[in-house]
């Protein structure tokens, strides 16, 4: 990854003080961004900021739960004020509540769509008010939304998530045609990850040997690769090196869209 690419551009990402949100702040950092980090992991996110900042650049954290109206204006506010702007927001906050169908929980479902639907919703909301002309930052900018590949495939024991993720692709593709229309000088994609060794994804093969639908972890992750044509599960920083090329200005024609990071999976 050149840096450089992004220097001067400021970043909120939520969900980023682990994880795939981690790996975007710090590769969003390398870049050439300043980055803030929102998440209700308020410690954590300050101690992953820390470590960015302790490679030079400009890193801080703020607490905000993606699905909390007034949060948001907050965390945008502080990303104005402590950046100096507001160009990229990387929408990563996201749960999942593993279930059979016939043993799906009201409240379960619930909590997915607060965290993966609303979340998306209101981040774009609040960074569509704040980048768009006459907006506290006023310069365009990239919202990038991570759904998942659980958005393109039939995978069992996850249709309450799949159904979430599914939504985000939705929100993704009307938010860039608004964008667009009103002349707000704001790109809108997605990306769907596929599987990646993270503590929310090794949950998920935990989760498939408790559903009885694999004898162990290890078989429940080997099924995953079995379906991926490049054999593998996904890294966290291939996931973060998609998002900042579609942050970038070498993605300055492409909004709308949703890129695979899954190797193959979901085609």
């Amino acid at each position: 990854m050149a840096n450089g690419r992004l220097d001067g551009r400021k970043a909120l990402i939520t969900g980023g003080a682990r994880g795939i949100g981690a790996a975007v702040a710090q590769a969003l950092a390398q870049a050439g961004a300043a980055v803030m980090i929102g998440d209700v992991l308020a410690d954590l996110a300050k101690q992953t900021a820390r470590g960015i900042a302790q490679t030079g650049a400009r890193a801080g954290a703020v607490a905000l739960d993606v699905s909390d109206d007034a949060q948001w204006a907050r965390a945008v506010g502080t990303v104005v004020d402590e950046l100096g702007g507001f160009d990229i927001l990387i929408n990563n906050a996201g749960i999942e509540i593993t279930s059979l169908v016939a043993d799906l929980q009201a409240a379960d479902l619930r909590r997915m769509c607060e965290i993966n639907v609303v979340g998306v919703g209101l981040g774009l909301k609040h960074a569509f008010r704040a980048m768009r002309p006459g907006g506290e930052a006023g310069r365009g900018g990239a919202v990038v939304n991570v759904s998942s590949v659980a958005a393109t495939i039939a995978f069992p024991a996850i249709a309450g998530y799949s159904a979430t993720k599914s939504a985000v692709d939705r929100l993704t593709r009307v938010a860039a045609m608004e964008a667009g229309k009103l002349g707000y000088g704001i790109r809108v994609n997605c990306v769907y990850p596929g599987l990646t060794p993270t503590e929310m994804g090794m949950k998920l093969a935990t989760d498939i040997v408790a559903n009885k639908l694999a004898p162990d972890v290890e078989s429940a992750v080997s099924a995953v690769v079995a379906q991926t044509p490049l054999g593998r599960l996904a890294t966290v920083d291939e996931i973060a090196d998609a998002i900042v090329f579609l942050c970038s200005d070498d993605a300055r024609f492409i909004t709308g869209a949703g890129m695979p990071v899954d190797g193959g999976m979901g085609m």
